[in-house]
């Protein structure tokens, strides 16, 4: 299965076994770069869609798991965590962040930032290491 996988799909399909996690990893036709198109290429609702989107905040990249129906209110955000001002990270910075580009960064694989766990209970879809890869839903 990982046969098929390019370098960073494989580090998240490890990251994952490592953390015990089921699911296959994907990869689409052609890079699916929103949210929308992602669920229309693996055939589920947009809000089945994980976004891993990187930030600067306070002079430190934060990364922040959100549903491909819901879009990111950094004000609120920057209020609710305590934090100054929330602005969206350049291509070089999310790639100094977590060690990929923007459009394939899979939380399993990032280096150097936490990962904030999630309440959601339903399945979802993140990348999986490059913009065409996601990872099907698990069981956990």
């Amino acid at each position: 299965m990982t046969e098929n996988l390019g370098a960073r799909s494989r580090l998240v399909h490890d990251a994952l076994r490592a953390a015990g996690i089921s699911g296959e990893i994907v990869v689409l036709p052609d890079a699916a770069s929103t949210a929308v198109l992602a669920a229309e290429a693996l055939g589920v609702e947009v809000g089945a869609i994980a976004n891993s989107l990187v930030f600067q905040c306070d002079g430190q990249p934060l990364l922040v798991m959100t549903s491909g129906a819901h879009r990111v209110d950094t004000a609120a955000l920057a209020a609710r965590i305590g934090r100054g001002k929330i602005s969206r990270a350049t291509p070089e910075q999310v790639r100094d962040a977590t060690g990929q580009a923007i459009g394939g960064v899979a939380p399993p694989a990032t280096r150097r930032l936490s990962r904030p766990s999630s309440t959601r209970t339903s399945p979802v879809t993140p990348r999986s290491g490059r913009p065409a890869a996601r990872r099907t839903p698990s069981s956990r």
